[in-house]
Parts: C-alpha cells; sequence; structure tokens
C-alpha cells in the first residue's frame, strides 16, 4: 500500500505539533506575571501622580483575563470568516505584540523607567493584546486540531493541546527563575488602607529591568508560533465549507489516505449544505451542554489552586511551598498524560465523571483537614497536601484536556465557530469569577469553606456528565449533525 493510500502520520503529527505551541504560548502568557508580578507592583509604587494600590495590583495582574474574554468572543466570528489558519496567525500577532509592549510599555514615546499613570495604562493596553491572543488561541487552537485529526486518535490529539498548556506554564516558571538568577525579588511591605511601601534594601535590577526580560520571553515563542503556523494548512472543513472541495481532499488524502479522503469529503459535504447555520438551529441542549462543559470546567475551582497554590501551601504552614507549587506542576503534567493515552480507549465522560469525583474527594479533604494544617498538626498537614494534590491530578486527567477535546468535537460543522466562541467566553468569564473571588472568600469564610463549596460543584458536575453531555468517542464530526437532530 503507498503512503497516498494509507495517508502520513508524520505529516499529521507535524501539524498538530505547531498548533499545540498556541497552547504552550496560552499557558505561558497566563502565568508569565507570577515571577514579575512583585517586580512591576514595586516600579509602579514609585509614580508620583497616582497611588499604586493593591486594588490596581489585582488589576493589573488579572488585565490580560479582559482581553481573554474579547479575544473568545470574537473567536468565532473570525474562524468563520478568515479560517482557523488565519485566526492562529493574528492570535501570534497579538502574543508577540503583547510581548515586546509589556516589555517596554513606553513604546519609545514616555520616558522609560519613569512609572506614571499613562505608562500603567499603556502597560494594561499591552497585557489586555496579548489575553485576545489567548483567547483566540484557547478557542481555535482544539478546533483546528478537532477539525483536522482522523476520528480515532482526535481525543488524544486535542488532549496534547492542554498538556502545552500546562507545559507553557512550567517553561515560563523555569524562564523566570533563571532571569532572576542571584537577583531578588523586591521586599513589599503593606502600610495599610491598601497602600504598600518598598523596603530599601530591596533590588532595584528586579524593579527596572527583571520583570521586563521575563515579559519580553514569550516573544521567542511568539514569534516561532506566527511563523510555523503559515506552513500548516487550513482545515479541509473550513476548505469544504467556502467551496475550495480540491484542496480539501488533498489535504484529507495527506493524513488519512487518497480513497479515504473521498469518503470523509463526501460526509462532510452531506453535512455542510450552507456554510453556517443560526446557534439555535439544533436546539438550546446543544449551546448549553457546551456552555456547562465550560462553566463546570472553571466552577470547580482548579484557578484557584494554580493561581494561589503558593499562599496556600504557605497557609497549610509548609517552609517552602514554591517547592511544593513545583513539585504539583509535575504531578499535573504527569496525570494530563493519563488523559492523552486513555481518552481514546476509556472514552470522555467515563474520565470525567471519575475526574470529579476524585475532586470532590479532594476537595472536601481539604475541607476537613485544613484548620488542622494550619494549627500546625503534621498529620493534618500531611493529609491536607495530598487532598489538594488528588484534587488537582484528577482535574489533570479530566477537566482539564476532556473539556477542550468535547468542546472542539461536540458542536455540528456548521454552527462550530461561534459555538466554540460563546463557550471559551464563558470559560474565561467564570475564570475571572473564580480567580476573583477566591481570597476574599477564603479570607471572609475560611478556606475549608471555599474547598466544601468547590467539592459540591464537582459533584453536581459528576451529575451532568451522566445525564446531559454525549459520548463522542469513535464518532466523526459529521456525526454530531445526526446527533444533535436527533434530540
Amino acid at each position: 500500500m503507498t503512503q497516498n493510500e494509507k495517508g502520513s502520520k508524520t505529516y499529521l503529527f507535524s501539524i498538530v505539533l505547531v498548533a499545540v505551541i498556541g497552547g504552550l504560548l496560552f499557558g505561558y502568557d497566563t502565568a508569565v506575571i507570577s515571577g514579575a508580578e512583585k517586580g512591576l507592583q514595586a516600579f509602579f509604587m514609585g509614580a508620583t501622580d497616582f497611588a499604586y494600590t493593591d486594588f490596581w495590583h489585582g488589576f493589573t495582574s488579572s488585565s490580560a483575563l479582559i482581553g481573554c474574554i474579547i479575544g473568545a468572543a470574537i473567536s468565532g466570528a473570525l474562524a468563520s470568516n478568515w479560517g482557523r489558519k488565519k485566526s492562529l496567525i493574528f492570535a501570534g500577532i497579538m502574543f508577540f505584540i503583547s510581548a515586546w509592549g509589556s516589555m517596554c510599555p513606553e513604546t519609545m514615546i514616555l520616558a522609560k523607567g519613569q512609572p506614571s499613570l499613562t505608562l500603567f495604562i499603556v502597560f494594561n493596553i499591552y497585557r489586555v493584546i496579548g489575553g485576545v491572543g489567548v483567547g483566540l488561541a484557547s478557542a481555535v487552537c482544539p478546533m483546528y486540531i478537532g477539525e483536522i485529526a482522523p476520528s480515532g486518535i482526535r481525543g488524544m490529539l486535542v488532549s496534547w493541546n492542554q498538556f502545552a498548556i500546562i507545559f507553557g506554564q512550567l517553561v515560563v516558571y523555569f524562564v523566570n527563575f533563571f532571569i532572576l538568577g542571584e537577583h531578588t525579588q523586591p521586599i513589599i511591605e503593606s502600610i495599610g488602607h491598601g497602600l504598600n511601601s518598598l523596603a530599601p534594601n530591596s533590588d532595584p535590577w528586579t524593579i527596572e529591568t527583571g520583570w521586563r526580560y521575563m515579559f519580553g520571553s514569550e516573544m521567542v515563542p511568539a514569534g516561532l508560533f506566527a511563523l510555523l503556523i503559515c506552513f500548516v494548512p487550513e482545515t479541509p472543513r473550513y476548505l469544504a465549507s467556502i467551496g475550495q472541495d480540491s484542496k480539501a481532499e488533498g489535504i484529507l488524502a495527506r493524513i488519512n489516505g487518497s480513497s479515504k479522503a473521498k469518503e470523509i469529503l463526501k460526509e462532510i459535504k452531506e453535512t455542510m449544505t450552507v456554510k453556517t447555520e443560526p446557534l439555535m438551529t439544533y436546539g438550546f441542549l446543544c449551546i448549553f451542554v457546551g456552555i456547562m462543559l465550560s462553566v463546570f470546567q472553571q466552577a470547580v475551582g482548579i484557578n484557584a489552586v494554580l493561581y494561589f497554590a503558593p499562599r496556600i501551601y504557605g497557609a497549610m504552614g509548609f517552609d517552602d511551598p514554591m517547592m511544593l507549587t513545583v513539585f504539583n506542576g509535575i504531578v499535573n503534567l504527569g496525570f494530563t498524560c493519563i488523559a492523552i493515552f486513555t481518552v481514546e480507549k476509556l472514552g470522555r465522560k467515563p474520565l470525567l465523571i471519575v475526574g470529579s469525583l476524585g475532586m470532590a474527594i479532594g476537595a472536601i479533604g481539604v475541607a476537613c483537614t485544613f484548620e488542622g494544617a494550619i494549627a500546625n498538626n503534621e498529620t493534618m498537614q500531611l493529609l491536607c497536601m495530598i487532598s489538594l494534590m488528588v484534587y488537582s491530578a484528577s482535574f489533570m486527567f479530566s477537566w482539564g484536556p476532556i473539556c477542550w477535546v468535547l468542546i472542539a468535537e461536540v458542536f455540528p460543522n456548521t454552527i462550530r465557530g461561534g459555538a466554540v466562541a460563546i463557550a471559551v467566553a464563558f470559560q474565561w468569564i467564570f475564570n475571572w469569577i473564580v480567580s476573583t473571588s477566591f481570597v476574599p472568600m477564603a479570607n471572609s469564610l475560611g478556606f475549608w469553606f471555599v474547598y466544601a463549596l468547590y467539592g459540591v460543584i464537582c459533584v453536581i458536575a459528576a451529575v451532568f456528565v451522566w445525564r446531559l453531555v454525549p459520548e463522542t468517542k469513535g464518532k466523526t464530526l459529521e456525526d454530531m449533525t445526526k446527533l444533535w437532530k436527533k434530540q
């Protein structure tokens, strides 16, 4: 059998490898702030025309999420009108502009190194631009992989996008560590009313330069992504939707073989009588399931661990919370691999249900042991740490990757662009809600209450998946049209 008849796995994997760099950038951009935020805070505290309070620092630390919501919201229109490939090129350009602008927000106009309200606004605009790239990539990357991958390995390949996100976060932790080198983070002391003071022995290099290099480091993967994505093909399903059947068949043939390509293209054309259809063409339930998958992925509270792990481990009484955070990140990578290698064997629903219940056990375990942990009970500290890692690891083999798999494949072809955009926009909205509510809830109601709440939500998520989410293992994207028409 010739390669033209059986297709090329090497060609497919090379395309997917380029696409998942978008996922790596997603993780890199959202986590780069973790190493840069103290230096950035100390820098803007030096402004004389406004007071850089805790509120404004919180806004600066999370301003990229505003862009994420915008990027996700416009992803459907861009993916449907520009195509998946051009949308990803645009995302890469947004990443690059944000990295350069965050490193040098003065943009050769303002005086370098002189913090001011104007510079503060410009910096946050650049962070929002990066967020647009993140939001766009978070929607279009899994969509691109889902549309180009054969049905038998689609779940595994889309799961690699989640692995790339977690890997990108780990990469930037190490990059920030090496950039910091022998320098130290500034020492910032609270003086009340949301105001802070800078200790006189703080390292000036970190305040003036260190945070710039951390943000600027993203230009390397961003530039590489924007360049390489130019050499991958558009997805066959998008090409078929705009009448370029011969190009679509050519790409399908290189991936699946010539005879299989004709069969797949025929199925695509049968379900794609028009380029797009109204969102509610397949009923409310179709859109509701996609939205709630996104909502539950965030409402289970995982970002309370990913964003605030050092704070949580420190509150438990551990001497080196950063070391535990890094270890937790390595565990997360390992458990993401479980999803990658089992999603096509076990299916999407079993992994989501088991993961939800595992998260519930871990979250309730944290709720039951946290008070003892902060009272320096060593047994409770150990149990609390294990519970938190069970909670985090359970997410990584379930809701982390599988949610993206389902969002990429559960919608019919003719509404996929718009439906994915809505679902992912809800994901970023709830990401913001969880991220901003965690610390106030934990301070006012207690860590135990927050994790008990997350545990209850995890149980509700398991029931939702069991009753309403369709199993998509082994089904073609065209099967989704038939499935929802029957509902």
